[in-house]
């Protein structure tokens, strides 16, 4: 297990709320999105910016990167979900099939299943509004994050379900490391949990300035990054500690 150095982070500061943002697998870019127009692809090492994307929508509440580090997935506040091509800086596609905002999405390992979630509830699934969502790479679990600040962590084969009590408000953001043994949650109420597969078994926690909207593990889990509502993305540097053995 990895523990955050809170001495080695670097803080990126925006001109709007960031609702969501993915670290690129393979380079040191960072693509945001926030309650703009535009989608923004940064490279963290040179603090400039690589190329702009109009959603065509009033905000950008989720994005997904594919496996391959080619497309990226925008989910809008108009319901649609656009995929792009990050490398040719073009549109691919525009998925509909949401009435209202797309308020969260990943991609299951192999890349052949697309998850959305809405802020629409459905009792069918959930008693509470889904906020985050995030697809366990390497086992069939499933965690959303909710309203409540509760996660629903679902077995999707099994159908074994536990709910973990992880923040005091909406869970904002969830995301899996490319381990899968922890998960990262953030919410509303300043908190970035690091938690275990699947029971949730807090790790350690920390605290920031302000409300924790996204979050995003790096593929070699050597750095974690936040997007806050103080309208700045700061980078944390992972250290190992060999006595946290998960």
């Amino acid at each position: 297990m990895k523990q955050l150095h809170n001495q080695s982070e670097v803080s990126i500061v925006f001109l709007t709320h960031i609702r969501s943002l993915k670290l690129f697998p393979e380079d040191n870019w960072l693509v945001v999105g926030g309650e703009t127009e535009n989608i923004v692809v940064y490279d963290v090492n040179a603090e400039a910016v690589v190329n702009e994307f109009n959603i065509e929508a009033p905000a950008c509440y989720a994005l997904a990167i594919a496996q391959d580090s080619k497309l990226c997935f925008s989910c809008c506040a108009n319901g649609n979900v656009i995929i792009w091509d990050i490398r040719q800086k073009q549109r691919v596609a525009t998925l509909t099939g949401h009435d209202d905002v797309v308020s969260c999405i990943d991609i299951a390992p192999g890349g052949g299943i697309l998850w959305t979630g809405r802020i629409e509830m459905d009792r069918h699934i959930l008693d509470s509004r889904a906020f985050s969502l995030g697809c366990c790479p390497t086992e069939s679990w499933v965690a959303v994050g909710t309203e409540r600040g509760q996660v629903n962590m679902i077995n999707i084969q099994s159908g074994e379900s536990y709910v973990v009590n992880s923040h005091e408000s909406c869970v904002l953001s969830l995301k899996f490391a490319k381990s899968g043994k922890y998960f990262v949650t953030t919410g509303k109420d300043y908190l970035v949990n690091v938690s275990t597969t699947p029971y949730g078994t807090r790790l350690f926690k920390m605290h920031e300035d302000g409300s924790v909207l996204s979050c995003d593990i790096s593929s070699d889990e050597k750095y974690l990054v936040t997007g806050s509502g103080e309208k700045k993305a700061t980078v944390y540097s992972i250290i190992s500690l060999s006595r946290l053995n998960i």
